[in-house]
């Protein structure tokens, strides 16, 4: 073989092995994002998700309609008790819903297909080259629903119930650098 074969040879090799990366490199920051999760990775976590992004499209999501026009408050001469009830109510809002799906342990079930709360206990960590590797082998695995250069939705079905999935949603910060930056909740649990 010549060398100017060989050069050639590399420079395709080179440019398949950058498009692998490239491609599949949002799959990897989900997989992190999972075990950073798993294994209560602060640090990481942190630089994986873009924490106000995702609590702004959680709220959206969470936040119950209200109503088209707001009751008129009761009055103290058609309903008196309901009057009472108004004038003893905390005047502070309820507690957000959506921090509960922002801890380690919210995000650890949802990168796992479950509601935060709702997820049995994760597997031990195993200790053998075996039992790691089969750690890496078994499912439930998280599948591409969409994919463009920029942006990512990683889909992620609830073990034992196909319909429920949450969709993940990563945007491109550089070259092979992965966000977190919207997460989509199964209808049922919104």
């Amino acid at each position: 073989m010549s060398l100017q074969k060989r050069i050639w040879d590399l420079i395709v090799l080179g440019i398949f092995v950058f498009a692998a990366t490239f491609a599949s490199a949002p799959w990897f920051a989900f997989r992190a994002l999972k075990a950073a999760a798993q294994y209560e990775d602060v640090q990481a976590i942190s630089e994986l998700v873009d924490f106000p992004a995702v609590r702004r499209s959680l709220t959206g999501q969470l936040v119950e309609a209200a109503p088209v026009a707001p009751a008129e408050p009761p009055s103290i001469w058609r309903d008196p008790l309901g009057a009472m009830r108004r004038a003893i109510e905390p005047i502070a809002p309820p507690e957000p819903k959506v921090d509960r799906y922002l801890t380690i342990a919210g995000i650890s079930a949802l990168t796992r297909g479950y509601a935060p709360g709702a997820a049995p206990a994760g597997p031990a960590r195993p200790e053998t080259l075996t039992g790691k590797l089969k750690a890496v082998v078994s499912g439930p695995y998280p599948t591409i629903a969409y994919w463009d250069p920029n942006r990512v939705r990683v889909a992620m079905k609830r073990p034992g119930d196909a319909r429920r999935v949450t969709v993940f949603t990563f945007q491109r910060r550089e070259l092979f650098t992965w966000k977190l930056v919207h997460i989509r909740l199964p209808r049922e649990e919104r």
